[in-house]
């Protein structure tokens, strides 16, 4: 009968990760350890199957970028292109091949781990730190399998972000020293990290302008137009309304404008909005929107050279990196009259 991981397992009394663990000479098992699981295989004739040994001896020359198809707004915009250029400019010229995959959570975590990690389809993974999990970093750094996280994760292992704190922080103080006392805030699901960073940067801001801002002005909506106009409309419409507006993507900004031309409120005379990002029209809409340059295409760039290096290397050493948006001033904050 054919000896099995769990076999071993058993006989050196130690788990299964343990093992594998050893197959693939994890720095984190002592040597006497591995020693000792090295003494059993031998002499139980173990011989390692493709899965457990597979992982840091083959190379498939192929990345994964892996994208939630059921997120139309994290693969539908300029940013997602701009980061697959910026990776492909690194690891192109390397020999590797780029390749997408839909992963959506529904499908479970182990499922996603055996079509693309165990199976040696690639070398290693790049994704958005919404798809990848807390638990699936957990996993990834489990399998000492390397991977690179666009947004900040919790989990030890590496990501490269923008600071969304200080973005909300550059926005929401640029507007408070136009003269607009009382921002809201529109766009961002609740649970998102972004949202939460940005978000924390405009409350921020707001306590030390000694400014007392309202839960009320503070909506959790799609960042689209569509409930960026709605959200506008209705804002602007209440008795205590708010002068300004930090708005989670241009596209948000756009509904602002849109309902402020519908009620006949004067941008920037009356109303001051201001975007997190310039894409695709801001410096080109009635009024140019003041918004924050982020370039995402150094996303891209750091995060396809970090993941070469830790492939390449086989270290394992947690990396981060935070790169500082820029503010571009424009009409549609220009301060009130």
């Amino acid at each position: 009968m054919k000896v099995t991981i769990s076999d071993v397992a058993k006989a050196a009394n130690v788990a299964k990760s343990t093992v594998s663990k050893v197959l693939n000479d994890s720095p984190r098992i002592s040597a006497d350890t591995k020693r000792k699981v090295r003494e059993i295989m031998k002499e139980m004739n173990y011989i390692p199957s493709s899965m457990a040994t597979g992982l840091a001896k083959r190379s498939s020359k192929t990345v994964g970028l892996l994208v939630d198809m059921s997120k139309q707004s994290e693969f539908l915009n300029q940013f997602f292109y701009n980061i697959i250029g910026g990776i492909e400019s690194v690891i192109g010229p390397l020999g590797y091949e780029l390749t997408l995959f839909n992963v959506q959570h529904a499908e479970g975590e182990e499922h996603f781990l055996n079509r693309l990690v165990r199976s040696g389809r690639v070398d290693g993974i790049i994704a958005n730190n919404s798809v990848l999990t807390e638990e699936l970093s957990l996993a990834l750094n489990e399998l000492n399998f390397p991977y690179i996280s666009i947004g900040e994760i919790h989990a030890p292992g590496s990501w490269v972000d923008f600071d969304n704190e200080a973005g909300g922080r550059m926005l929401t103080s640029h507007l408070l020293q136009q003269g607009y006392s009382r921002p809201a805030f529109v766009g961002g699901e609740r649970n998102e990290r972004i949202f939460t960073r940005r978000l924390a940067g405009y409350l921020q801001a707001l306590r030390e302008n000694g400014t007392a801002g309202s839960s009320d002005w503070i909506i959790n909506v799609e960042a689209n137009e569509h409930e960026g106009y709605q959200a506008a409309l209705r804002l602007l419409q209440c008795a205590e309304r708010p002068d300004s507006f930090v708005c989670m993507t241009a596209y948000a900004a756009f509904g602002v404008l849109k309902a402020a031309r519908e009620l006949g409120v004067n941008v920037p005379g009356q109303l001051g909005i201001a975007s997190f990002d310039e894409y695709p029209l801001s410096p080109y809409t009635t009024p140019p929107l003041t918004s924050l340059n982020i370039e995402t295409l150094r996303l891209g760039e750091a995060s396809g050279s970090w993941l070469m290096e830790r492939i390449q290397s086989g270290q394992a050493t947690a990396r981060q990196l935070l790169l500082q948006p820029e503010l571009i001033g424009r009409e549609s904050t220009a301060g009130l009259q």
